[in-house]
């Protein structure tokens, strides 16, 4: 396969991925923002619900170049429809149809016509539509775009080389939106000591599991209050759940062992050493290392990984 068809294809897995994963953390903020709770306690980093996208996807600095105000419409026009933002739900959605409309004969017709159906809805969004329709109403179709493409391609995409490479950039992305997601609730949102194990706290932790579609999981196997340990444990440690970082590892390592050949022997064992790590991991060393160090190793470890499968497969970026 050509490299700039593999990156294509890649890339297209990452940005339907991210696509859903900047409404999976709308919908969250959105709904967390409707509570009748503020925090007033000076210092604290939760005190404005809507700084956690930007948290979350590191976009911050980027928001203030371009909004003065903090407030929920300005973040909804930069996180979904902000052309400049390359990492609004439009840029992402753009992204994945002109990376599919590249590569068209590497992919199904259906698949090209998923895609392209989503980018031709997005284009008659404006906020107003966006709010007439009813912003958890948008953001689940955005979700429900992804699923549908995630399921043509798993009913009607050969198992090739395409299949695997965009199933490794979806796995990447998610990976790396986890962890994100993960520290930002147990590092920086952290509310008061007397919040612990309150309203407040459970309520944040119940939204973030709703974020990764856990919290029924998180019921199912625990049967108990939502704690930061076994939501620790959900999230990083267990592979029956969908989103967790174990579970991504072993798709990136199951598909890297496929597309690896004697060249790239060093990218399938970086690979395979962060598996083991999540594979025999245990929730009391997490906790004793920290989770936030824990985190940004992981994180620090994915970029890598995705720097070396860009340099083995993927167009150079230099």
């Amino acid at each position: 396969m050509l490299c700039r068809t593999a990156n294509e294809l890649y890339w297209m897995g990452r940005h339907i991925e991210r696509a859903e994963n900047v409404a999976r953390l709308l919908d969250v903020t959105y709904r967390m923002a409707l509570l009748p709770y503020e925090v007033v306690e000076p210092g604290l980093a939760w005190a404005e619900p809507w700084a956690v996208p930007l948290i979350t996807s590191g976009l911050a600095t980027s928001f203030y170049e371009r909004f003065q105000q903090l407030s929920a419409e300005n973040v909804l026009r930069f996180m979904i429809l902000d052309p400049a933002n390359a990492s609004s739900i439009f840029c992402c959605l753009r992204a994945a149809r002109e990376s599919a409309r590249s590569v068209r004969g590497a992919i199904t017709s259906e698949m090209y016509e998923d895609l392209n159906s989503a980018w031709l809805e997005m284009r008659l969004h404006d906020y107003n539509r966006v709010q007439a329709a009813g912003v958890s109403g948008f953001l689940d179709w955005v979700k429900m775009r992804s699923h549908l493409f995630r399921g043509v391609t798993f009913g009607t995409m050969l198992r090739d080389e395409a299949y695997h490479f965009i199933r490794l950039g979806t796995h990447i992305e998610r990976g790396d939106n986890t962890a994100r997601i993960l520290d930002v609730k147990y590092h920086t949102l952290l509310p008061s000591a007397a919040d612990v194990g309150g309203a407040v706290d459970y309520y944040q932790w119940s939204a973030l599991l709703r974020s990764v579609s856990s919290f029924e999981s998180y019921r199912k196997i625990y049967s108990d209050v939502i704690t930061p340990r076994r939501v620790a444990e959900l999230l990083v440690l267990r592979e029956d759940m969908p989103r967790s970082l174990h579970s991504c590892m072993n798709f990136i390592h199951e598909t890297l062992e496929v597309l690896c050949d004697d060249h790239s022997k060093e990218l399938e064992r970086a690979a395979g050493e962060l598996h083991a790590k999540l594979h025999y991991g245990r929730t009391d060393d997490i906790i004793k290392q920290g989770l936030h160090e824990y985190l940004m190793d992981f994180l620090d470890r994915i970029y890598e990984l995705g720097a070396e499968i860009n340099k083995h497969f993927l167009v150079p970026t230099y």
